[in-house]
């Protein structure tokens, strides 16, 4: 597998085992608490990151069905263009100063979690949209990743490409797992 769809699978499996981690240890109690009248309980993150799944698979599915496969791209190095790496970095991992992370990004409404959903039933649901993230990635070799774009489904007006794309969505969960965590830790 080309070197930096093989990192974008590697970043999907660690998000999936962190969630697996996190809700292995966490008590029924602290699975739907909030911190905070403002902030979102690990409940509500996991199901952000599902509201995003869903919306992101039928777009990245259908740029991969509309261009050919070519032995060529598949030793091609892909690339973020600016909006994707701009956009990367604004849902990726918040940094942090002492135990506080820094910035926040207000989410488009339809990826506000409207329902707070069970425990077995969200991480299945998790799983399951995961399993098809990793399988596109896959798939994804071969394909001119740098030229095919889509239409981000955060606001519908920013365009990038398929590859930033790809680069986006571990980031965004290993953002939306860190608050899950903190959610699950705060005190309250």
């Amino acid at each position: 597998m080309q070197p930096q769809l093989a990192e974008v699978v590697a970043d999907l499996e660690s998000a999936q085992a962190r969630l697996h981690r996190l809700t292995g240890q966490l008590p029924d109690a602290r699975w739907k608490s909030r911190p905070g009248p403002d902030r979102w309980s690990a409940a509500e993150c996991v199901e952000h990151l599902n509201l995003t799944s869903r919306a992101f698979i039928p777009l990245l599915r259908r740029a991969l069905e509309s261009v050919p496969r070519s032995p060529e791209n598949a030793t091609r190095r892909h690339r973020r263009d600016f909006l994707g790496w701009l956009f990367g970095t604004l849902v990726g991992p918040l940094p942090r100063l002492r135990k506080r992370r820094l910035g926040r990004v207000k989410t488009s409404r339809d990826f506000i979690p409207t329902v707070t959903p069970d425990r077995a039933e969200a991480i299945a649901e998790f799983d399951r949209l995961q399993a098809d993230l990793l399988s596109l990635t896959r798939l994804a070799e071969g394909f001119p990743l740098n030229e095919m774009r889509i239409v981000s489904p955060f606001g519908g007006r920013i365009k990038y490409n398929v590859y930033s794309a790809l680069w986006i969505l571990p980031r965004h969960q290993h953002r939306h797992l860190g608050q899950a965590e903190d959610a699950a830790t705060a005190r309250g």
